[in-house]
């Protein structure tokens, strides 16, 4: 009799099981280390010149069928990510990393169907005149 006891209480109870919703696995894309040789600065030289710039993107899917169907065309293509990044990079000149940063983060919240986006570009090699490895700017915006 105890032994029955004990296999009962491991059995799920079905009343309580009912009515429950399957929330959906939160699905967070992040690439990094994005090369891409640009032409923005604050002095003339680094526009004319052009430098190269580091991208790093976070963003997270609002819908992802692709947990479950494990097809590309369930989720978002990381190809196509970095080659938007690339195309509004190199598509103007901004004299700030912040403004770069925001317009990249329009570009992905208009093209993809995500709640918020992050764009982190960092100058490797920035134009100061005291010992500094990278300079990096971070910019996070929310869909609507």
């Amino acid at each position: 009799m105890d032994d029955e006891r004990e296999h009962e209480d491991l059995e799920p109870d079905e009343d309580e099981d009912e009515g429950e919703d399957e929330l959906e696995p939160a699905v967070s894309v992040e690439i990094t280390g994005l090369s891409v040789y640009t032409h923005h600065g604050v002095e003339q030289a680094e526009r004319d010149v052009g430098q190269r710039l580091v991208f790093d993107i976070s963003f997270e899917l609002d819908h992802c069928d692709a947990t479950v169907t494990d097809r590309i065309e369930d989720t978002v293509d990381y190809a196509d990510v970095c080659q938007q990044v690339a195309l509004a990079a190199q598509a103007r000149s901004y004299a700030t990393l912040e403004r770069l940063c925001s317009a990249i983060c329009d570009r992905l919240l208009d093209r993809y169907e995500t709640e918020w986006v992050t764009v982190r570009a960092t100058k490797p090699e920035p134009p100061i005149p005291l010992p500094v490895d990278e300079v990096s700017v971070e910019v996070s915006k929310q869909a609507g």
